[in-house]
């Protein structure tokens, strides 16, 4: 008889996760995963349908990627020391760097930030460290986070720029102290980058390493990300990325979106427009205070305990946005909602005037 036991078989690193929750937005105005919320015309669509009309889906697809690496380093104006590493959305290449490190290495970065970067270092069985920001404007608690660098000498740091969930830009002076005090490896996560005006893109040298996606520029569904950084590091991560990770259909969409950016560029320029007039219209109701934001998204305070309550409310009127509050800390009693087309924000704003 079989002694198979779950219990014995996988890491306790494993048994002791949750799985990483996506709520079905069926039939809700989506406004709770930062995406970008304009689809492309008909006319960009046929072009777009006409390159991929003979892709070759009988060949793997080019394991490096190389027409589209070379377009992002063109467009990110990268020298030639600087390499460019594609993953298969973010996600891929957190992962990659923490696979690489070694055994009870530690890793570094704030709380609240990005979920992944714990997620994924507790299922690795690494040592995860989040510093608390600071209560009173999120921005980085630059003694506690050089104490935990001299206290734990982390292998990686990661640092959102603009953060997730609270949307702000941390403190460059500060940014530049943490990667001058540090041994390891610095990761500038500029997701939200195009509504950011901000960038350390240029700052990619030795333990700096720049990361981004083209998920919250308007290709969420390609799952494409990408990080920037001296030769020599991308290629001990090229040593454990999944050969073919990026497919042909991705690598062809993306190079034509980026071929044709001036229409996000537009699409950019109206996000941030409608966030300027949803952070007026949040700030003029009772009870509600919304952070400002660098990103295309926005993180707001309830009053005390109604949180879910409100969340709840704004969900059964038919718009779905997150409900950061039962992560606790910081982000107690708050909600973070995207930033949609004009009448998917008027839709939320409607909800909340409802719920509050």
């Amino acid at each position: 008889m079989s002694k198979f036991n779950l219990q014995t078989l996988f890491r306790p690193e494993v048994l002791a996760l949750s799985a990483y929750h996506v709520p079905d937005a069926q039939g809700f105005i989506k406004l709770d995963a930062m995406e970008n919320p304009y689809a492309w015309s008909d006319e960009i669509k046929q072009m777009w349908l006409a390159r991929l009309q003979n892709a070759p889906l009988n060949r793997y697809p080019d394991p490096q990627a190389r027409e589209l690496t070379a377009t992002l380093k063109t467009l990110n104006q990268l020298s030639d020391k600087i390499d460019v590493l594609l993953g298969n959305g973010s996600d891929e290449i957190i992962q990659l760097l923490l696979m690489a490190l070694p055994l009870n290495s530690h890793v570094l970065s704030t709380t609240p930030s990005f979920v992944m970067y714990k997620q994924i270092s507790d299922y690795l069985g690494l040592n995860y460290h989040g510093v608390s920001l600071r209560a009173d404007n999120f921005d980085l608690d630059l003694p506690a986070m050089l104490a935990a660098i001299e206290q734990y000498n982390p292998a990686i740091i990661f640092l959102a720029y603009p953060n997730n969930p609270t949307g702000n830009l941390f403190n460059v002076d500060a940014i530049n102290q943490i990667i001058d005090m540090t041994n390891g490896l610095v990761i500038i996560d500029e997701a939200y980058e195009p509504f950011a005006n901000s960038s350390f893109i240029h700052n990619v040298k030795n333990n700096v390493l720049v990361m981004r996606t083209v998920s919250k520029l308007g290709l969420a569904g390609l799952r494409l990300g990408y990080i920037a950084g001296e030769r020599e590091i991308i290629q001990q991560l090229h040593k454990i990325r999944l050969p073919y990770n990026i497919n042909v259909l991705t690598q062809l969409s993306v190079q034509f979106a980026l071929e044709n950016k001036e229409l996000f560029d537009l699409q950019t320029r109206a996000i941030c427009d409608e966030r300027a007039l949803m952070l007026k219209a949040l700030n003029s109701l009772n009870g509600i205070t919304p952070y400002e934001s660098a990103a295309n998204f926005i993180l707001f305070k309830t009053p005390e305990n109604q949180a879910t309550k409100i969340f709840e409310s704004i969900k059964s009127q038919g718009v779905l946005i997150k409900n950061v509050h039962p992560q606790g800390g910081l982000l107690s009693d708050c909600l973070r909602v995207t930033v949609g087309t004009p009448e998917e924000n008027q839709a939320f704003l409607a909800a909340i005037k409802v719920a509050i």
